[in-house]
Protein backbone atom coordinates (compact mmCIF):
# COMPACT_ATOMS: atom_id res chain seq x y z
CA UNK A 1 0.00 0.00 0.00
CA UNK A 2 1.43 3.33 -1.05
CA UNK A 3 1.97 6.09 1.47
CA UNK A 4 -0.90 8.56 1.27
CA UNK A 5 -3.32 6.08 -0.34
CA UNK A 6 -6.90 7.30 -0.01
CA UNK A 7 -9.31 4.52 0.95
CA UNK A 8 -13.09 4.70 1.22
CA UNK A 9 -14.72 2.10 3.47
CA UNK A 10 -18.31 1.37 2.42
CA UNK A 11 -20.19 0.75 5.65
CA UNK A 12 -23.63 -0.88 5.29
CA UNK A 13 -24.54 -0.20 8.94
CA UNK A 14 -22.69 1.79 11.57
CA UNK A 15 -20.56 -0.91 13.29
CA UNK A 16 -19.55 -2.92 10.18
CA UNK A 17 -16.36 -0.87 9.88
CA UNK A 18 -15.37 -2.16 13.33
CA UNK A 19 -16.57 -5.75 12.88
CA UNK A 20 -14.83 -6.24 9.57
CA UNK A 21 -11.74 -4.08 9.33
CA UNK A 22 -10.97 -1.99 12.42
CA UNK A 23 -7.40 -3.26 12.81
CA UNK A 24 -6.76 -3.48 9.08
CA UNK A 25 -7.71 0.20 8.94
CA UNK A 26 -5.32 0.96 11.79
CA UNK A 27 -2.51 -0.82 10.01
CA UNK A 28 -3.26 1.02 6.78
CA UNK A 29 -3.16 4.33 8.64
CA UNK A 30 0.17 3.38 10.20
CA UNK A 31 1.47 2.76 6.67
CA UNK A 32 0.43 6.27 5.65
CA UNK A 33 -3.04 5.74 4.18
CA UNK A 34 -5.94 8.13 4.69
CA UNK A 35 -9.24 6.39 5.39
CA UNK A 36 -12.78 7.64 4.90
CA UNK A 37 -16.07 5.98 5.84
CA UNK A 38 -19.42 6.23 4.08
CA UNK A 39 -22.43 4.88 6.00
CA UNK A 40 -25.02 3.55 3.56
CA UNK A 41 -27.93 2.97 5.96
CA UNK A 42 -28.93 4.10 9.42
CA UNK A 43 -28.45 0.58 10.77
CA UNK A 44 -31.98 0.75 12.21
CA UNK A 45 -34.81 -1.26 10.58
CA UNK A 46 -37.73 0.70 9.07
CA UNK A 47 -39.95 2.41 11.61
CA UNK A 48 -43.00 0.36 10.60
CA UNK A 49 -41.20 -2.90 11.43
CA UNK A 50 -40.42 -1.90 15.03
CA UNK A 51 -42.61 -2.71 18.00
CA UNK A 52 -45.34 -0.03 18.22
CA UNK A 53 -44.02 1.32 21.54
CA UNK A 54 -40.58 1.87 19.98
CA UNK A 55 -41.72 3.58 16.81
CA UNK A 56 -42.09 6.95 18.49
CA UNK A 57 -38.41 6.83 19.47
CA UNK A 58 -37.23 6.03 15.94
CA UNK A 59 -35.36 9.30 15.32
CA UNK A 60 -33.59 8.97 18.66
CA UNK A 61 -32.43 5.45 17.77
CA UNK A 62 -31.07 6.65 14.43
CA UNK A 63 -29.32 9.60 16.11
CA UNK A 64 -27.79 7.32 18.74
CA UNK A 65 -26.41 4.97 16.10
CA UNK A 66 -24.84 7.91 14.26
CA UNK A 67 -23.32 9.26 17.47
CA UNK A 68 -21.80 5.84 18.13
CA UNK A 69 -20.38 5.75 14.60
CA UNK A 70 -18.75 9.14 15.05
CA UNK A 71 -17.15 7.99 18.30
CA UNK A 72 -15.84 4.82 16.66
CA UNK A 73 -14.52 6.82 13.69
CA UNK A 74 -12.69 9.16 16.03
CA UNK A 75 -11.13 6.22 17.87
CA UNK A 76 -10.01 4.52 14.65
CA UNK A 77 -8.97 7.67 12.81
CA UNK A 78 -11.59 7.45 10.05
CA UNK A 79 -13.09 10.50 8.36
CA UNK A 80 -16.87 10.07 7.92
CA UNK A 81 -18.07 11.49 4.60
CA UNK A 82 -21.79 10.81 4.79
CA UNK A 83 -24.66 9.15 6.65
CA UNK A 84 -27.61 8.04 4.57
CA UNK A 85 -31.19 8.12 5.90
CA UNK A 86 -32.11 4.76 4.38
CA UNK A 87 -33.18 2.15 6.95
CA UNK A 88 -31.42 -1.17 7.35
CA UNK A 89 -32.73 -3.89 4.98
CA UNK A 90 -33.68 -1.24 2.41
CA UNK A 91 -30.39 -0.60 0.62
CA UNK A 92 -31.56 -2.83 -2.25
CA UNK A 93 -34.30 -0.26 -2.91
CA UNK A 94 -31.77 2.56 -3.41
CA UNK A 95 -29.20 1.00 -5.72
CA UNK A 96 -28.98 3.80 -8.28
CA UNK A 97 -28.86 6.48 -5.59
CA UNK A 98 -26.27 4.58 -3.57
CA UNK A 99 -24.01 3.97 -6.56
CA UNK A 100 -24.18 7.64 -7.55
CA UNK A 101 -23.44 8.61 -3.94
CA UNK A 102 -20.36 6.39 -3.83
CA UNK A 103 -19.13 7.79 -7.15
CA UNK A 104 -19.53 11.35 -5.87
CA UNK A 105 -17.69 10.53 -2.65
CA UNK A 106 -14.86 8.97 -4.63
CA UNK A 107 -14.53 12.06 -6.79
CA UNK A 108 -14.84 14.55 -3.93
CA UNK A 109 -12.21 12.83 -1.77
CA UNK A 110 -9.91 11.60 -4.55
CA UNK A 111 -10.42 8.00 -3.49
CA UNK A 112 -7.92 5.47 -4.79
CA UNK A 113 -9.36 2.24 -3.36
CA UNK A 114 -12.62 0.88 -1.95
CA UNK A 115 -13.15 -1.50 0.98
CA UNK A 116 -16.46 -3.33 1.39
CA UNK A 117 -17.94 -6.38 3.16
CA UNK A 118 -17.77 -9.74 1.41
CA UNK A 119 -20.62 -11.45 -0.43
CA UNK A 120 -21.27 -14.00 2.30
CA UNK A 121 -24.92 -13.91 3.34
CA UNK A 122 -24.32 -12.39 6.76
CA UNK A 123 -26.79 -9.56 6.17
CA UNK A 124 -28.56 -8.52 3.02
CA UNK A 125 -27.16 -4.97 3.25
CA UNK A 126 -23.61 -6.36 3.46
CA UNK A 127 -24.19 -8.33 0.27
CA UNK A 128 -25.77 -5.35 -1.49
CA UNK A 129 -22.76 -3.21 -0.54
CA UNK A 130 -20.43 -5.82 -2.04
CA UNK A 131 -22.49 -5.73 -5.24
CA UNK A 132 -22.26 -1.92 -5.37
CA UNK A 133 -18.49 -2.01 -4.88
CA UNK A 134 -18.21 -4.54 -7.70
CA UNK A 135 -19.94 -2.05 -10.03
CA UNK A 136 -16.91 0.21 -9.58
CA UNK A 137 -14.20 -2.44 -9.70
CA UNK A 138 -13.29 -1.44 -13.25
CA UNK A 139 -12.36 2.01 -11.95
CA UNK A 140 -10.83 1.35 -8.53
CA UNK A 141 -9.26 -1.62 -6.75
CA UNK A 142 -11.76 -3.15 -4.32
CA UNK A 143 -10.79 -4.96 -1.13
CA UNK A 144 -13.43 -7.02 0.65
CA UNK A 145 -13.42 -7.99 4.32
CA UNK A 146 -15.06 -10.95 6.01
CA UNK A 147 -17.61 -10.30 8.75
CA UNK A 148 -19.78 -13.38 9.44
CA UNK A 149 -21.63 -16.14 7.63
CA UNK A 150 -23.40 -19.43 8.27
CA UNK A 151 -21.99 -21.53 5.43
CA UNK A 152 -21.06 -24.42 7.72
CA UNK A 153 -24.37 -24.38 9.60
CA UNK A 154 -23.06 -22.25 12.48
CA UNK A 155 -22.02 -18.61 12.54
CA UNK A 156 -18.36 -18.11 11.61
CA UNK A 157 -16.74 -14.70 11.90
CA UNK A 158 -13.81 -12.98 10.21
CA UNK A 159 -13.24 -15.89 7.81
CA UNK A 160 -14.16 -16.11 4.14
CA UNK A 161 -16.44 -18.92 2.99
CA UNK A 162 -13.89 -20.17 0.45
CA UNK A 163 -10.31 -19.16 -0.23
CA UNK A 164 -9.22 -17.63 -3.52
CA UNK A 165 -5.52 -17.69 -2.66
CA UNK A 166 -5.22 -13.96 -2.09
CA UNK A 167 -6.45 -13.74 1.49
CA UNK A 168 -4.65 -11.59 4.02
CA UNK A 169 -5.39 -12.94 7.48
CA UNK A 170 -4.29 -10.54 10.21
CA UNK A 171 -3.66 -12.13 13.62
CA UNK A 172 -4.52 -9.47 16.19
CA UNK A 173 -2.05 -8.71 18.94
CA UNK A 174 -3.22 -8.24 22.51
CA UNK A 175 -3.15 -4.47 22.02
CA UNK A 176 -5.12 -4.72 18.79
CA UNK A 177 -7.70 -7.04 20.34
CA UNK A 178 -8.20 -4.55 23.15
CA UNK A 179 -8.62 -1.70 20.66
CA UNK A 180 -11.18 -3.64 18.64
CA UNK A 181 -13.15 -4.54 21.77
CA UNK A 182 -13.09 -0.89 22.81
CA UNK A 183 -14.42 0.15 19.39
CA UNK A 184 -17.15 -2.50 19.50
CA UNK A 185 -18.14 -1.34 22.99
CA UNK A 186 -18.83 2.13 21.61
CA UNK A 187 -21.82 0.64 19.81
CA UNK A 188 -23.75 0.14 23.03
CA UNK A 189 -27.08 0.08 21.19
CA UNK A 190 -25.89 -3.02 19.31
CA UNK A 191 -24.17 -4.91 22.12
CA UNK A 192 -26.53 -7.90 21.87
CA UNK A 193 -26.07 -8.20 18.10
CA UNK A 194 -22.29 -7.82 18.39
CA UNK A 195 -21.83 -10.42 21.12
CA UNK A 196 -20.82 -13.05 18.53
CA UNK A 197 -17.97 -10.98 17.06
CA UNK A 198 -14.54 -12.48 17.66
CA UNK A 199 -11.38 -10.41 17.97
CA UNK A 200 -8.63 -12.89 17.10
CA UNK A 201 -8.19 -12.15 13.38
CA UNK A 202 -9.40 -10.02 10.49
CA UNK A 203 -9.48 -11.30 6.90
CA UNK A 204 -9.26 -9.23 3.73
CA UNK A 205 -8.60 -9.90 0.05
CA UNK A 206 -9.11 -8.40 -3.38
CA UNK A 207 -12.74 -8.60 -4.44
CA UNK A 208 -13.54 -12.14 -5.56
CA UNK A 209 -15.56 -12.88 -8.69
CA UNK A 210 -19.15 -13.50 -7.67
CA UNK A 211 -22.31 -14.57 -9.43
CA UNK A 212 -24.77 -12.18 -7.83
CA UNK A 213 -27.71 -14.18 -9.18
CA UNK A 214 -26.68 -17.15 -7.00
CA UNK A 215 -26.60 -17.35 -3.18
CA UNK A 216 -23.21 -16.94 -1.48
CA UNK A 217 -23.37 -20.56 -0.30
CA UNK A 218 -25.81 -23.51 -0.25
CA UNK A 219 -28.25 -23.74 2.60
CA UNK A 220 -29.86 -21.05 4.71
CA UNK A 221 -28.13 -17.69 4.83
CA UNK A 222 -27.23 -16.25 8.24
CA UNK A 223 -29.62 -13.33 7.94
CA UNK A 224 -32.51 -15.64 7.01
CA UNK A 225 -31.92 -18.32 9.63
CA UNK A 226 -34.78 -17.23 11.91
CA UNK A 227 -37.42 -16.81 9.23
CA UNK A 228 -39.22 -19.87 10.62
CA UNK A 229 -40.50 -17.70 13.50
CA UNK A 230 -44.29 -17.50 12.98
CA UNK A 231 -44.67 -13.78 13.76
CA UNK A 232 -42.96 -10.63 12.51
CA UNK A 233 -40.25 -9.95 15.07
CA UNK A 234 -38.46 -6.62 14.44
CA UNK A 235 -35.00 -8.17 14.81
CA UNK A 236 -35.65 -10.82 12.17
CA UNK A 237 -35.21 -10.06 8.47
CA UNK A 238 -38.07 -11.76 6.64
CA UNK A 239 -37.06 -10.65 3.15
CA UNK A 240 -36.54 -13.62 0.84
CA UNK A 241 -32.89 -13.92 -0.27
CA UNK A 242 -34.03 -14.62 -3.83
CA UNK A 243 -35.90 -11.30 -3.83
CA UNK A 244 -32.73 -9.45 -2.86
CA UNK A 245 -30.78 -11.15 -5.65
CA UNK A 246 -33.58 -10.38 -8.09
CA UNK A 247 -33.34 -6.67 -7.22
CA UNK A 248 -29.61 -6.75 -7.94
CA UNK A 249 -30.20 -8.57 -11.24
CA UNK A 250 -32.82 -6.04 -12.34
CA UNK A 251 -30.47 -3.18 -11.57
CA UNK A 252 -27.58 -4.80 -13.43
CA UNK A 253 -29.80 -5.44 -16.45
CA UNK A 254 -31.11 -1.87 -16.43
CA UNK A 255 -27.57 -0.53 -16.28
CA UNK A 256 -26.59 -2.73 -19.20
CA UNK A 257 -29.49 -1.37 -21.26
CA UNK A 258 -28.46 2.22 -20.46
CA UNK A 259 -24.87 1.62 -21.48
CA UNK A 260 -24.12 3.31 -24.81
CA UNK A 261 -23.38 0.89 -27.64
CA UNK A 262 -19.73 0.37 -28.46
CA UNK A 263 -18.51 2.42 -31.39
CA UNK A 264 -17.66 0.11 -34.26
CA UNK A 265 -14.05 0.37 -35.35
CA UNK A 266 -13.42 1.55 -38.88
CA UNK A 267 -11.09 -0.11 -41.32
Amino acid sequence: MSVGARILILVPHPDDEVVGCAIAAQQARAAGAVLFSLYLTTGVPPRELLWPWRQRHYEARVARRRHEALAAAALLGLEPVGFQPWPARRLKSHLAEALALIERACAAHRIEALWAPAWEGGHQDHDVTNFLAARLAHLLPVTEFAEYHGAAGAIATQRFIAATGGERVIPLTAVERALKRRALALYRSERANLAHVRCEVESLRSLARYDYTAPPHPGRLAWARFQWVPFRHPRIDFDAPEDVRAALARFAAAEERRRPPAVASRA
